[in-house]
């Protein structure tokens, strides 16, 4: 894969169609605010909570994988909450089928034919609450709408709404009741977010603050979806310099080129890394990206894509671990 995959940016500082600096401070104001929204109900998560926001200026869906009882449903009810948008939920679970989640045409006897009934998949946030309990038939219903915005029931095409992002939580694969994801799958998810356990002073904010069950806490809609659209828009004119978008696609190009992994960045991860990093730059209020903002995307827009070798796993080697090694192998630009 060359520089030539994904278009450069204006490298003249001040050009015209530079994210400006007016826009990209009312879009830091509205992320801050659609973060205090979200912190009223989870408990610190900088940084998870800013990936979701990244996801979110990016159109891209993202993957909340954690152990039970972290916070990965809340989190992404409030972000849903938090926008003028549609929201449905869909408990995935190993009963459920295809039409339980697309939808389908139904027997009208009174007019004598067929009328089609949306899932819950016609939404703008869809929340797909543990997705890797559902068969793989069912998660594999999802790959069309997540990549082309639309579903095809008995034959016929149908759009989804604008925007269609996934938010989608996972339990680790080892716990019981589970079925991987399809690698296909995977790597339509824009990134990965791991919550963690707190802190143990966050554990004491969290108890004193959910000790009264009768009182929680109101969540308003603090963005719309002209003001979403306008946001989604000033992050893809932040600009990445040559050398920058040289040195992204070295480390995606490093991880096809190790023989501890079976399977490689493929070039939608690339355009994900890409829009990522100006996503990031954006949220820190810079019309540029710089080589931290890269480096801070990497791991989770790359790591849940790659598949480690089975010699690699017999070392114990991960995929984070890897991946690590494969950036410490390209040079990071300095500006001159």
């Amino acid at each position: 894969m060359t520089s030539e995959n994904i278009p450069a940016s204006p490298s003249v500082p001040g050009a015209s169609d530079e994210a400006s600096t007016e826009g990209l401070e009312n879009l830091r104001t509205v992320a801050e605010r659609i973060k205090a929204n979200v912190q009223k109900v989870v408990v610190g998560k900088d940084q998870a909570i800013d990936l979701a926001l990244v996801a979110l200026l990016c159109r891209g869906h993202a993957l909340i994988e954690d152990v039970p009882g972290i916070g990965k449903t809340t989190m992404a009810k409030a972000l849903s909450a938090s926008l003028d948008c549609e929201f449905r939920r869909i408990q995935f679970t190993p009963d459920l089928m295809p039409g339980d989640v697309l939808g389908g045409n139904v027997l009208n006897m009174q007019a004598g034919g067929f009328d089609f009934r949306p899932g819950p998949i016609f939404a703008q946030v869809l929340l797909a609450d543990e997705i890797n309990r559902a068969t793989p038939r069912t998660q594999t219903a999802l790959l069309e709408a997540m990549q082309e915005r639309q579903v095809t029931i008995d034959g016929e095409t149908r759009s989804l709404p604008d925007p269609f992002i996934v938010l989608a939580t996972l339990n680790p694969i080892e716990m019981e009741g589970t079925f991987p994801l399809p690698e296909a799958q995977l790597d339509r998810f824009m990134l990965r977010i791991s919550l963690g356990y707190p802190t143990q002073s966050e554990e004491s904010e969290i108890l004193l603050r959910f000790n009264n069950p009768m009182i929680e806490p109101v969540i308003d809609a603090v963005m719309h979806i002209d003001d979403l659209n306008a946001a989604q828009h000033l992050v893809t004119e932040v600009r990445v310099d040559d050398t920058l978008r040289t040195y992204l696609l070295q480390v995606v190009d490093a991880t096809r080129n190790t023989e501890e992994l079976q399977l490689g960045a493929s070039p939608r991860a690339a355009i994900s890394l890409y829009r990522a990093s100006q996503a990031w730059a954006a949220i820190a209020g810079r019309q540029y990206v710089v080589p931290d903002d890269i480096k801070a995307m990497i791991p989770p827009v790359l790591s849940h894509r790659l598949i480690p070798s089975s010699q690699a796993r017999l070392r114990g080697r991960g995929a984070d671990a890897i991946l690590q090694d494969c950036m410490r192998g390209v040079p990071v630009p300095i500006e001159r």
